[in-house]
């Protein structure tokens, strides 16, 4: 129990610093154009998560630093192995692909339409996390979500809605991009014995090696950055990217990529929080209305899903209790030399 709430807590820290990002972008690409605040935000989080990487190498020197899991060992010598390279160079591109689409997609369209669809991520990663021949979530699970994406209208309707439009598309396609993702977190870590850290530095290399490309054009506007924006910069990679990628993946590997995608879902609450207490931002009932159905879904859905998931492994774990039992009684029905 102890390690589920420390699991629960890491993820909803997650979330509000990804809510706290909102203010951080929207300064940031004010002076300099997006892909140039994406790759600086990428090559600060490699630079950063290399040097992590030296600096326990340094330390596990002498100890035999091989790593060795209850899942199984790292395949591989050197600092790190093929799984964390090839899963990391993965994540990297879909990691890269949602920040890219998301960005552009709030660029054009509005803030409530952008929460909205974002959201939608909540229920679309338990269709994705499902593993072939996996139980499948009780509907109330779902029920529990569609709570949660209610709470995100309340909160974002203030700005009011539109038709659908190019940023809306785009909003929807990071969505979808974004629920890939943490699906493929769990299942490509699931039963391997890879290393956050390991693996968000090769995430981080790999979005930095994307960017710079797109990004060349823009880099004498970077260097004339001042202060302020830099500060920005600096808190989207520690913050946003080291600390938020590192800790979604140690959390999934701890629980599951469904229950992480709801507590993640209430990134809208914190936004709105970040935008009332530093943005200036009216506190609404609307807002406070939001927040409580946001809370209330997302303690709901996770209660559901972790009762399911404690149901499902009582189950194999009986199945594989009574098979065992079997065995030694077919053992002892069998007389050699009476089949045929």
């Amino acid at each position: 129990m102890f390690r589920t709430r420390r699991t629960d807590a890491v993820l909803l820290l997650v979330a509000a610093v990804w809510g706290s990002s909102y203010l951080a972008a929207k300064t940031a690409t004010h002076a300099l154009p997006v892909l140039v605040v994406l790759f600086a935000r990428y090559l600060l989080s490699a630079v950063v998560c290399l040097a992590l990487v030296a600096a326990r190498r340094e330390r596990g020197r002498g100890r035999g630093w091989g790593l060795r899991r209850r899942r199984g060992r790292v395949r591989g010598r050197g600092l790190y192995s093929r799984d964390e390279i090839r899963i990391g160079a993965l994540l990297g591109g879909t990691q890269a692909a949602v920040l890219v689409t998301e960005t552009y997609g709030v660029a054009h369209t509005s803030a409530a339409n952008a929460g909205l669809i974002i959201s939608l991520t909540i229920v679309l990663t338990p269709l994705l996390d499902r593993a072939p021949g996996g139980d499948r979530l009780p509907p109330r699970f779902f029920a529990a979500a569609l709570v949660c994406l209610l709470a995100v209208g309340v909160l974002m309707s203030g700005s009011g809605f539109h038709a659908l439009r190019t940023g809306d598309l785009l909003m929807l396609a990071a969505a979808v991009l974004r629920a890939a993702h943490v699906a493929l977190v769990g299942r490509l870590t699931d039963g391997r014995a890879v290393r956050p850290l390991q693996l968000t530095t090769v995430q981080t290399v790999v979005g930095a090696a994307l960017f710079v490309g797109p990004a060349v054009g823009g880099l004498p506007a970077l260097g004339r950055a001042g202060g302020p924006v830099w500060a920005q910069l600096v808190y989207l990679a520690l913050f946003c990217s080291v600390f938020a990628f590192l800790a979604q993946t140690w959390a999934v590997q701890r629980g599951s990529a469904s229950r992480a995608s709801l507590l993640l879902g209430t990134e809208p609450v914190w936004a709105v929080a970040v935008g009332i207490g530093l943005g200036g931002e009216r506190f609404t009932v609307l807002a406070a209305l939001g927040a409580a159905l946001m809370v209330a879904g997302t303690y709901w859905g996770q209660a559901i899903e972790s009762r399911s998931r404690s149901s499902s492994r009582s189950r194999r774990q009986g199945a594989g209790a009574a098979g065992a039992a079997a065995r030694p009684l077919a053992s002892a029905l069998y007389v050699p030399g009476e089949q045929s």
